[in-house]
């Protein structure tokens, strides 16, 4: 009898290393997470999402970086949704984020089809983590396989906004600082940078890298740049990151900034003889590879610190607290 039981408690003892062995994200996080619940989400969210880039391709550009600025602050938790409220300061008013990040409609209006489906089960997190991925596959980009099952958060944090979101001027060490410290390395970095292949970007972010002339910035490319951004007015105008193809998600990122055609610092800077030069110069002749790095490193992104569980709540209206 007592040896049955030394060896009862032995095997709960292994158990219970193994549980902690586990991460929330690899005990909770599936791809079949609402199979049961709401198997109808993936593709209602996937419908809405195609709706609203079919009606403005630069959509495609503006929900992943939605996206990105949500998981770079407190995790994804879709804590970048919420409204300001009594109790809520919200990070939309961050100085990365007021007047620049968009589609927040967007994800609202995806919510709102999956409530009427099913109320109160799929979270605003997950919609928006799929939104990613359904927008890059509209606009040629790779697609790839999403573990749910997130829970939103209850706060938001404009402070952790303010200093977690790296700057469009930001050195090259000062990025993969950044970075690393969201459990990205460098590769995942200059992978995820390549998202710039679609998209616009305002005056204001990059009119000091177009009239300093430095020696980091091809002179055809600055005067045909300051065409449409004036030196002392036009700071809402915006420009195509990449002139050649603005709403294809290709390598020509890369090829542009091997040729000093970076629009922002924070791009350029990726080649400018440090340490992410040869990954540029990979992905510039390789698009196959690019595509599969983005894929590999928007997983990963998708995945740092969510909330599951009993953490957080599932939101009805993403802009707003239960």
């Amino acid at each position: 009898m007592a040896s049955t039981n030394i060896i009862k408690a032995i095997m709960f003892l292994l158990v219970l290393s193994l549980a902690n062995n586990i991460t929330p994200c690899e005990a909770q996080l599936s791809s079949t997470f609402y199979d049961r619940s709401c198997p109808k989400a993936l593709r209602t969210i996937r419908t809405a999402i195609r709706t609203a880039i079919s009606r403005e391709r630069r959509m495609a550009a503006s929900i992943l970086r939605l996206h990105f600025h949500d998981c770079f602050v407190q995790g994804c938790d879709a804590s970048i949704l919420l409204d300001d409220s009594p109790s809520i300061i919200s990070e939309k008013n961050a100085l990365p984020n007021k007047g620049s990040v968009r589609g927040y409609e967007v994800i609202e209006a995806a919510k709102a089809k999956v409530e009427k489906l099913c109320p109160g089960v799929v979270s605003c997190a997950d919609v928006l983590t799929l939104a990613a991925r359904d927008a890059s596959k509209m606009v040629g980009g790779p697609s790839w396989s999403v573990k749910l099952g997130r829970r939103d958060s209850t706060n938001a944090s404009l402070v952790q906004a303010e200093a977690g979101l790296p700057s469009f001027k930001a050195p090259l060490d000062s990025l993969i600082s950044t970075f690393g410290d969201n459990g990205l390395n460098v590769r995942d970095m200059v992978a995820l940078s390549g998202a710039h292949t679609i998209g616009q970007a305002q005056c204001f972010l990059f009119r000091d890298r177009i009239y300093n002339n430095g020696s980091d910035i091809n002179v055809g490319f600055a005067s045909t740049r300051r065409r449409g951004c004036p030196l002392n007015s036009g700071n809402e105008k915006l420009a195509a990151l990449d002139l050649v193809t603005p709403n294809s998600f290709d390598n020509n990122y890369f090829k542009n900034l091997i040729q000093k055609k970076g629009l922002l610092e924070s791009d350029q800077v990726l080649f400018s003889g440090g340490s992410t030069d040869s990954i540029v110069r990979e992905y510039s002749n390789n698009h196959s590879k690019f595509k599969s790095d983005f894929a590999t490193a928007m997983v990963k992104m998708s995945e740092i610190r969510p909330l599951t569980g009993q953490e957080g709540v599932l939101r009805k209206i993403c802009g707003a607290l239960p």
